[in-house]
């Protein structure tokens, strides 16, 4: 079994997705051209490093999956890590399926939101029964947000892959604004579409607050809620923003 990492400047991540996983388990690294220690924490931990100019994140998820060799293969971000529970179950993981789902919750600020708990993802599958599709969040053509997709039966794993992508407000705010800018060059211009998407972010901001519970978090909740909710709206503005001709 390997898992397949891509890393771009990650050193300050990647330790601890290195040092979740279990012991036996192999390590492939798709480098982005990091100009950090990335490399260097991978190499010491023996992973295999391929270093690959940034085309874009299906295609690179589909490189690294590509250049997997043992039978299974587990796909894992440099931000994320496997809870004690989860490593047991992957290690542990019968082989009459063709893939496993796992459930993320993803921190912010150091703290766990309820509305990012528990997201179906499925992350350990058969080397070469999955393909890798993009489902940009905002709709359009954009290659973001991949999600891995498999044709056989999928099994669900015990414990928790736990995403920590925001560790800080700022961290949060960089991030937004790059991949509303990614989306909103995979969308066409449409003012009726960006109205149409304003007018609904308080309806799915009360959504998130309410059904998704991230009331309960308080302010940080409330935060990411408002912002998650305009998501489609900012995406929706930029496209419609867009200088003609440019991409």
């Amino acid at each position: 079994m390997t898992a397949a990492i891509l890393t771009r400047d990650e050193e300050r991540h990647l330790p601890r997705a290195l040092t979740s996983l279990p012991r036996e388990m192999a390590v492939l690294v798709l480098d982005a051209e990091s100009d950090d220690r990335t490399i260097e924490y991978a190499v010491a931990a023996n992973a295999e490093v391929i270093v690959r100019p940034w085309t874009d994140f299906v295609d690179a998820r589909t490189y690294a999956l590509a250049a997997v060799r043992t039978p299974w293969t587990l796909v894992l971000d440099a931000d994320e890590a496997l809870d004690d529970v989860l490593r047991e179950a992957i290690s542990r993981a019968p082989e009459d399926v063709d893939g496993y789902i796992v459930r993320r919750t993803t921190y912010f600020c150091g703290k766990p939101l309820r509305m990012w708990r528990d997201e179906p993802l499925l992350r350990l599958v058969r080397t070469g029964r999955a393909r890798v599709v993009a489902r940009p969040a905002a709709g359009g053509t954009a290659a973001l947000h991949e999600r891995l997709v498999c044709d056989g039966p999928a099994g669900v794993l015990d414990g928790t892959l736990l995403h920590y992508s925001y560790p800080t407000v700022e961290s949060y705010r960089s991030k937004f604004a790059r991949y509303t800018s990614i989306e909103a060059a995979g969308m066409p211009a449409s003012f009726i579409r960006a109205v149409a998407a304003t007018l609904v972010a308080p309806l799915r901001c009360v959504d998130f607050l309410l059904r998704r519970g991230a009331i309960l978090d308080g302010p940080r909740g409330w935060y990411v809620a408002w912002w998650s909710a305009c998501y489609p709206a900012v995406v929706a503005w930029k496209a419609a923003f867009r200088a003609p001709g440019s991409p």
